[in-house]
């Protein structure tokens, strides 16, 4: 199972990326990772990984490629400020136009899925972009609210949806909160989308990360991975 890094242009800037390969011929089922805030890490390279032994094409673009090295070594949740969702929805865009230039890829079975902030940027894409046949938000946060230059927010653009989505959240976080579920479990039936979404009881913020024991949540952890293979299983494979 090879993996590399490599590097693509978004707008005339350079953005490197995590790529995991299966092994054996193609074409495969893809899937784009959304990072979370600690960036392109061991737990999102680990994570892309994973779905390529599960047989996918699994990238992770890095969406800071834009931040200075004060940004960068700065208070991690600070990093979130100097987002903007015209820029992270070109950057994934980018990886989307990577994934359709090779012959390894099937462009009809590529998913979208992240992690913290990524689980946000999963929703947006999702709401933006009609390739993806389905997404997977682990907690994203912030969904009512719009980053940067963005006139809309994700929430706002959920009608353009058009593709199933499985939404994790941890039953003590507090962005998404419940109540947050609530809303948004709300909006997605208003509007006919097809969906599921799983609390865990005893969970929190990142309950995937081990990297983080603060916020590892083992149970959580090991109940919703299967869950997210057999989702992109079914809509993928």
């Amino acid at each position: 199972m090879p993996s590399f890094t490599d590097t693509l242009t978004v707008n005339g800037e350079s953005m490197e990326m995590y790529a995991s390969i299966p092994s054996g011929p193609g074409p495969h089922p893809a899937v784009v990772i959304a990072f979370h805030v600690g960036g392109v890490d061991e737990f999102d390279k680990v994570m892309a990984d994973r779905l390529a032994e599960e047989g996918y094409v699994a990238v992770v673009p890095d969406l800071f490629h834009r931040f200075t090295d004060e940004q960068l070594n700065g208070p991690r949740l600070e990093r979130l400020t100097y987002l903007s969702d015209p820029d992270i929805i070109a950057d994934m865009n980018a990886a989307v136009d990577f994934l359709k230039g090779q012959s390894a890829v099937d462009n009809e079975r590529i998913g979208v899925t992240g992690f913290c902030m990524g689980g946000r940027v999963t929703w947006l894409m999702a709401a933006v972009n009609p390739i993806f046949k389905c997404a997977v938000p682990f907690y994203g946060g912030s969904i009512m609210s719009p980053w940067g230059a963005a006139e809309k927010t994700p929430f706002d653009l959920t009608d353009g949806i058009n593709c199933p989505m499985l939404f994790h959240f941890g039953a003590t976080d507090g962005n998404p909160s419940p109540e947050d579920e609530v809303k948004l479990d709300a909006e997605l039936t208003r509007l006919g989308k097809e969906h599921t979404c799983h609390s865990y009881e005893g969970a929190g913020h990142a309950f995937m990360d081990w990297t983080n024991p603060d916020r590892y949540h083992q149970a959580a952890a090991e109940a919703a991975w299967p869950r997210t293979l057999e989702f992109f299983a079914s809509h993928l494979k």
